[in-house]
């Protein structure tokens, strides 16, 4: 049985994990404690609407599989000297996957929700973007599941998702179009059918009249326990059903408002995410993956035999980014807009990189041409 994925999350934050997230993000430990409870179930179901498509699928898989960081490395990066480049990194993978506008939109309904602003809200989503991913690459790793696996195992635990969203969260995040009714009448369904037997009662009575159940005055004034006992059985069991499998109109206990988005063909959770593909390449991932190794290999110039052996990989992160540039033009606006905000992104971090490398006595002069080269690569797609 696959394990719970909001609990396992939850599980490995630890109370001095959060502590170390309150302390970045300058906020107390309770309000950050209930802005990442709702964050986490949040990311899931966003998360499970993108693995609803087959493309979808293929595109998260590829995610976790170029995502470099072990979840128990994560341990020490929060809060620690990666700090900055996990945030970046993290909110730059959840654009990828969600677009831009849904990750807004989310970090500001999180931040209402949890009485945080907006920037602090996505700042602290771009940190628990890579546990989340983290937590789910593990689990997709050790069961062996491929894109449709992968899907299958998120289809399976919607329901706990949504059970897991707190009360009050799920009518914002279903009015800002990140949820829809669907997904919110369960969470409160789920919370009805738990409750005392007298609500179960009274549920299964409105039950039974929105069914189109008729009965006398008189007979609704007799209480359940004067009723044969077959027919309390029946009811109470209608009700149940009713709360598992009933249509998704407006939910009777919750009183919920209608979602203000039309539900999409890709599942229950929000919009689709932007589809970067483009000729069986995923340019948000593609830009993810040469960044990172360009991260990885900067660092590792300390003089002119590690400039000379760097080169090679440099010039293979900066051929990717030119095939990505390439491919762009084919891109939508949106798509577009999504794939300059990575590059804007990850720009400056670079370019400090490159600065100290030309700085250093010997490296500088071999690594020139493959950096200046590398920026003007940048520059364009920042342009695309």
């Amino acid at each position: 049985m696959a394990t719970n994925l909001v609990s396992a999350v939850m599980q490995f934050l630890t109370p001095d994990m959060i502590a170390k997230i309150a302390s970045v993000l300058g906020l107390d430990r309770n309000v950050t404690q209930k802005a990442i409870s709702g964050a986490i179930p949040a990311l899931l179901a966003s998360l499970a609407d993108v693995a609803s498509t087959p493309n979808g699928a293929r595109q998260l898989t590829n995610t976790l599989t170029q995502q470099s960081a072990s979840i128990d490395s994560l341990k020490n990066l929060i809060g620690g000297s990666g700090q900055n480049l996990l945030q970046e990194t993290g909110a730059n993978m959840l654009s990828g996957l969600f677009g831009g506008g849904t990750l807004d939109a989310m970090a500001q309904t999180i931040g209402k929700f949890a009485g945080i602003g907006e920037g602090t809200s996505k700042s602290m989503l771009g940190m628990l973007g890579p546990v989340v991913l983290g937590m789910l690459g593990q689990q997709q790793r050790s069961a062996g599941l491929d894109a449709s696996g992968l899907a299958s195992l998120l289809t399976s635990q919607k329901d706990q998702i949504a059970a897991a969203i707190p009360s009050g969260l799920a009518s914002q995040l279903s009015a800002a179009g990140l949820i829809d009714g669907a997904s919110e009448s369960l969470r409160s369904g789920a919370a009805a059918a738990s409750a005392a037997g007298g609500r179960i009662a009274e549920a299964s009575g409105r039950t039974a009249y929105q069914s189109g159940q008729t009965a006398s005055a008189a007979a609704r004034s007799v209480t359940a326990s004067q009723w044969p006992y077959w027919l309390v059985a029946a009811v109470v069991l209608g009700g149940l059903a009713w709360f598992a499998f009933g249509p998704s109109r407006e939910d009777t206990v919750a009183q919920l408002p209608p979602p203000s988005t039309t539900r999409t063909a890709t599942g229950t959770v929000g919009a689709a995410p932007t589809d970067l593909t483009v000729g069986g390449m995923n340019l948000a991932n593609q830009v993810n993956a040469s960044v990172g190794s360009i991260r990885t290999l900067l660092p590792g110039i300390t003089d002119a035999a590690s400039a000379e052996a760097a080169l090679p990989k440099l010039k293979e992160a900066t051929a990717q980014l030119n095939e990505v540039n390439s491919r762009a033009a084919q891109l939508s606006p949106e798509g577009k807009t999504i794939l300059v905000k990575l590059i804007v992104a990850a720009t400056p971090t670079i370019n400090q990189m490159c600065d100290k490398v030309l700085a250093t006595p010997g490296a500088g002069t071999v690594a020139k041409p493959a950096i200046d080269e590398l920026r003007g690569k940048l520059d364009a797609l920042a342009r695309s």
